[in-house]
């Protein structure tokens, strides 16, 4: 056996000085971004697209250059939450250029690039994926503190293609109080796990309402479950937001950037603590 030269790319040989293959893609030229977080679910309508969007938002506020990379090409929601679904995208030979909202989060989604907004995807797994990876590599997201996936729900093409392809620094789990979510929100956190990516918090949606006469939380879906999978997995972070008609009425209508509350304030700390900028 010849002597081992520590070239791996000219040996075909198994040994300790072999590393795996980086799948991490590169950024654009012009691109900055230093801490990727994604935002995911193991099933639809739980309202990832809401927490993306208040995560990013509280972000922004605290003065940060802030991004929400839409990975959700079939059922793109980030455009109408931040009232941006009319806009077109542009570009030039460096790259497609994000579109801005009105307090300067940098947003890309299919939507912006689709002749209208109802068109249809009609596209298979893998050109799915080799898009959002596009949108990784051709855009030009310039300096970038903290940059928002929205994923699609599930464990799928594309949250699989998005955690080998970007630097996912940790991901955030939406899931809704139902106890069948509840197994389906351990799927995803068991994938995070695979992938040796960290969970950095869990956020329960629609999980109370409270009443505009009596004041009282009323869990209209029953008792949460989401303590005890985040103390399964010895995730620290735990947020519930309420049902809340102007929460609801502000994204429909584009106004997401105007929400007040707090309820995902101490989640914001923990990203911004673990952010490198």
């Amino acid at each position: 056996m010849s002597e081992c030269t520590h070239d791996c790319k000219t040996c075909s040989a198994n040994c300790s000085s072999r590393k795996p293959e980086s799948l991490l893609a590169d950024q654009n030229p012009l691109s900055d971004v230093k801490n990727v977080i994604a935002v995911v679910s193991g099933k639809g309508g739980v309202g990832k697209t809401l927490v993306t969007s208040l995560l990013a938002v509280n972000m922004r506020r605290r003065g940060f250059n802030v991004g929400v990379l839409d990975a959700d090409i079939t059922g793109p929601s980030v455009p109408r939450a931040f009232g941006t679904a009319k806009v077109r995208a542009e570009g030039s030979d460096a790259g497609i250029f994000p579109v801005e909202s009105k307090t300067g989060i940098k947003l890309m989604s299919l939507n912006y690039l689709l002749e209208n907004e109802s068109d249809p995807v009609v596209w298979r797994g893998p050109v799915i994926a080799g898009t959002v990876k596009q949108f990784w590599t051709d855009v030009v997201w310039g300096d970038v503190d903290f940059m928002f996936v929205d994923m699609p729900p599930g464990t799928g093409d594309v949250p699989l293609t998005v955690f080998q392809s970007l630097p996912i620094k940790g991901i955030v789990v939406v899931a809704s109080p139902q106890e069948l979510v509840s197994v389906i929100v351990e799927k995803a956190v068991k994938m995070a796990e695979l992938m040796n990516i960290p969970v950095i918090g869990l956020v329960e949606n629609m999980s109370y309402f409270v009443c505009p006469n009596c004041k009282e939380q009323h869990k209209i879906f029953g008792e949460s479950h989401i303590d005890n999978i985040a103390s399964q997995h010895n995730i620290d972070s735990v947020s519930k937001l309420p049902m809340d008609i102007k929460l609801a009425a502000g994204c429909d209508s584009g106004l997401v950037e105007l929400y007040d509350g707090d309820w995902l304030d101490a989640l914001t700390d923990i990203i911004e603590s673990k952010g490198n900028v």
